[in-house]
């Protein structure tokens, strides 16, 4: 039998004005689950979040997020989320407890008192407690933004960026949390640029020009994107020749340093093959290593963002 779903919609779409920013997207995403967005700047990752969410209405499109309607029901689904947005939205002149109170209070959650203090022993707050929220450092910053988040016991966690400018400490300890939070049953959306991060997901969709690229695991991903790797070893300046010498060619979809090797990608290894044929005696000249290497999901990610937005597709 397959999971609950919290999410099931189809063709989304939003309009600022000429300029439509979201286009048709189709998304199923099972409760429980932790969901991330990949897309460059702009891509539309943020508002599919909202829209998904009922924190914005679609100019088209259909579907339900935890039983409601996406249409009709919103207020019910906004009392369901918890919403970390990108930037700290917390007072910076009241204490971790006194934001907590706060937040509580808005939401009118029963038991105030007892909630702000086991959302301050289960995120590690409490020995702060009385500490103003501007004096925190960007890990402490997110970890009261989550407690804030988790006050009214919401069944969906909407997460934009939750984890820019934190160090990777705080990054790692961050995602252990959500993956205990999911494990209860707990569904999570969240946006991120870090690759380590989006293997973490549980699935993954791939968007730009507000358009959904591709969607499932991070391995189906990888396995859909279907690329041929090399690595290229040797020298700085050799590396720095060899990028510039096959840069241009055809059926290639990348070439970038990575760490002290060249890492080249093609479509196919016959692409590939033909990009490097005409540079072998600079290959033997300068002394390059060329082996063989494995697809990762970063790979698989500028290659489909570089298509300028094809069909959607499945990962699976």
């Amino acid at each position: 039998m397959s999971a609950p779903v919290a999410i099931d919609v189809r063709g989304l779409t939003k309009r600022y004005g000429a300029r439509t920013v979201v286009r048709s997207v189709d998304l199923q995403v099972a409760r429980g689950a932790i969901y991330g967005f990949l897309g460059p700047n702009g891509s539309g990752k943020t508002t599919t979040i909202r829209m998904l969410c009922g924190l914005l209405t679609p100019d088209e499109g259909e579907g339900h997020c935890l039983g409601f309607d996406l249409r009709t029901q919103a207020r019910r689904i906004k009392r369901e989320v918890g919403y970390m947005p990108q930037r700290f939205g917390l007072y910076d002149d009241l204490s971790i407890e006194e934001n907590l109170d706060f937040v509580a209070a808005v939401y009118q959650v029963p038991g105030r008192r007892d909630r702000v203090d086991r959302a301050l022993a289960q995120l590690g707050l409490a020995q702060r407690r009385g500490q103003l929220a501007g004096t925190l450092s960007g890990g402490w910053k997110q970890r009261l933004a989550l407690a804030a988040c988790l006050l009214h016991d919401p069944q969906l966690l909407l997460l934009d960026e939750p984890t820019a400018g934190v160090d990777p400490s705080a990054r790692r300890m961050f995602w252990d949390h959500l993956h205990i939070l999911a494990a209860h049953g707990m569904t999570v959306l969240v946006s991120t640029h870090y690759m380590d991060e989006a293997e973490r997901c549980h699935a993954l969709a791939f968007i730009s020009q507000g358009r959904l690229l591709a969607r499932g695991t991070a391995a189906e991903l990888v396995s859909h994107a279907g690329l041929s790797v090399r690595e290229a070893g040797g020298s700085p300046l050799a590396l720095a020749a060899l990028a510039e010498a096959i840069g241009s060619a055809p059926g290639l979809r990348g070439v970038a340093a990575f760490g002290a090797n060249l890492r080249i990608l093609a479509q196919s290894d016959a692409e590939l093959d033909a990009a490097l044929a005409p540079v072998q005696g600079l290959i033997a000249r300068e002394g390059i290593r060329i082996a063989r290497a494995e697809p990762g999901l970063e790979d698989a990610f500028i290659a489909l963002t570089d298509d300028g937005g094809g069909a959607p597709q499945d990962g699976s």
